[in-house]
């Protein structure tokens, strides 16, 4: 699976970005997938994951729950993260990844299969 990641940029706390992912490649049945970031010194954490299969589940780290959306495109397999009210502490390294199997544990990068490269997100306060 490639997994092509957009949107990332410069904004002001408050403000708003939207990141695309793109999934190519081989797909399954059961598919997962999620945005994960990463700020210097700290480990890669989790922030949000969508899974569809005959439905969809959505999970969210508690820091951005109420102020981030991960959604699923009209174009099969790309997915969106739409962050609003952005912190300064949200600035770090955007990653999207994706897991090809069935999944419903604790979301950790660790049971990712695929990664794109990462975008970067900066919030100035």
């Amino acid at each position: 699976v490639q997994l092509q990641a957009s949107g990332g940029g410069l904004v002001q706390a408050g403000g708003s970005l939207r990141l695309s992912c793109a999934a190519s490649g081989r797909t399954f049945s059961s598919y997962s997938l999620g945005w994960f970031r990463q700020s210097p010194g700290k480990e890669r954490e989790f922030v949000a994951t969508i899974r569809w299969k005959n439905d969809v589940t959505t999970w969210y780290a508690d820091s951005v729950k109420g102020r981030f959306t991960i959604s699923r495109g009209n174009a099969k397999n790309t997915v969106y993260l739409q962050m609003d009210s952005l912190k300064p502490e949200d600035t770090a390294v955007y990653y999207c990844a994706a897991r090809t199997a069935w999944y419903a544990g604790t979301w950790t990068a660790g049971v990712m299969h695929s990664w794109g490269k990462g975008t970067l997100v900066t919030v100035s306060s």
